[in-house]
């Protein structure tokens, strides 16, 4: 075996464990780091790097994080935070620096381990078993990791309506059925067992955005699939007396905050962390407070109740409030460049970039989709690879040979009867 080769398989097996706890993560990324090393030909990543729209962003960010570490104060919490702040610009530039074979190898790994999951979701709830202890984040609400992986169902399932529409532009709508049962159906889980606001929200987005990009260009078309969808999606609303509950509550929650009540809710704290770390980054906006210290500030100007926390579910605020507006306006530039860069590409490819990369801004702008690792190291990667491949400018299906299958050589056409 080459030692390029060796990359391949170490990309498949990041996207192969994205659903299982954060150190299985963790250890896959570092193996992918690694025989990246290993397999040389760095004069041929870099390059790709450089040419990449996303280089000079991420270099901004990662720069004025250092500069804001060198000069800035330091905290207990610097080191953690300084650590999650360089993981998510090596995370981006690791998807970068992939060949097109090795992100294909990683999205075969990620669409596999979700088909698995999915028949897991499917048994667990049709006849009823005992789940492994780190796959139980997969089939019910189990932390931030079931967060991760509601997401991570939310990419499959706006990947699944992506190929469906394509059908029906193809005129093949009978195609597109099973594309759209998955869609419903992965809907329901993020929504249900796994109650992943953040994953819904980012459906009822994605899904008319790809619509528009399919048939920006065909208004009758466009008006006809938004109107269906609408049908469709206050359908399922009515459907599901649960999640119009919890649309109720958060609506009920933020009032109530508004009003200055404090209690233990998910919109509650939310509202207090995105006003206060606002006023954080208004009082500091250059250079911010220093890496490491929102945590500081936070245990100044909120609630006591919520001192455990750690971030303020919004990365952009997140760095905002420590390294100022050039470390908020650098990383958001960052998400937006890489949904632009999905959203000109016409074709199927980048729908399915531009929808994952979209799920990955929303969730980071609602929660800690980057900060977290137990998300980040899972939705941002998967993101990015969908990216990459939407990158591929002289390339017009840079999906193809997703899945391998048997070559057949052409037969040797007839020889010409002689004259």
């Amino acid at each position: 075996m080459q030692r390029s080769h060796i990359v391949r398989p170490a990309a498949m097996f990041w996207g192969l464990v994205v659903f299982m706890p954060v150190g299985v993560t963790y250890l896959s990324a570092l193996l992918l780091l690694a025989t990246m090393g290993l397999a040389g030909g760095y004069a041929e990543r870099f390059a790709r790097l450089r040419a990449n729209p996303l280089w000079w962003p991420v270099v901004a960010y990662l720069a004025w994080t250092l500069l804001v570490l060198a000069f800035g104060p330091h905290y207990p919490e610097t080191g953690s935070n300084l650590f999650h702040g360089l993981r998510i610009g090596l995370t981006i530039l690791m998807a970068m620096a992939l060949t097109r074979e090795e992100a294909i190898w990683a999205l075969r790994g990620f669409l596999l381990i979700a088909a698995l999951n999915i028949v897991l979701i499917v048994l667990h709830y049709a006849i009823g078993f005992p789940i492994w202890s780190p796959l139980r984040a997969v089939v019910m609400e189990v932390g931030n990791k079931s967060i991760s992986n509601a997401l991570l169902f939310s990419v499959v399932a706006s990947t699944a309506a992506v190929w469906g529409i394509a059908q029906i532009a193809a005129h093949k709508p009978l195609r597109a059925i099973p594309a759209f049962v998955l869609m419903l159906g992965l809907g329901f889980v993020v929504a249900l067992p796994l109650t992943s606001r953040t994953s819904v929200l980012a459906l009822l987005l994605v899904i008319p955005v790809v619509c528009i990009h399919q048939w920006r260009n065909h208004l009758k078309m466009l008006v006809s699939a938004l109107v269906l969808g609408t049908v469709v999606l206050g359908a399922g609303l009515y459907q599901l007396p649960q999640l119009q509950q919890k649309v109720e509550t958060g609506v009920q929650e933020i009032e109530e905050a508004q009003a200055g009540a404090v209690f233990k809710g998910s919109w509650v704290i939310r509202y207090y962390m995105y006003r206060d770390t606002g006023r954080m980054i208004a009082d500091r906006p250059l250079t911010g407070w220093g890496i490491g210290g929102w945590t500081s500030q936070w245990h100044k100007r909120g609630p006591a109740m919520f001192a455990d926390s750690n971030m303020p579910h919004n990365d952009f605020l997140w760095v905002g409030s420590q390294g100022g507006l050039p470390a908020l306006l650098s990383l958001l530039v960052i998400m937006v460049a890489a949904v632009w860069q999905a959203w000109k590409r016409p074709d199927i490819a980048g729908r399915f970039a531009l929808a994952a990369t979209l799920i990955a801004l929303i969730a980071s702008s609602v929660n800690s989709a980057m900060r977290d690792a137990q998300i980040g190291l899972a939705l941002l990667w998967i993101a990015m690879v969908y990216l990459r491949l939407a990158q591929e400018k002289n390339d017009p299906a840079p999906w193809r040979d997703l899945w391998p299958g048997r070559r057949i050589e052409p037969s040797p056409s007839p020889a010409a009867p002689a004259n």
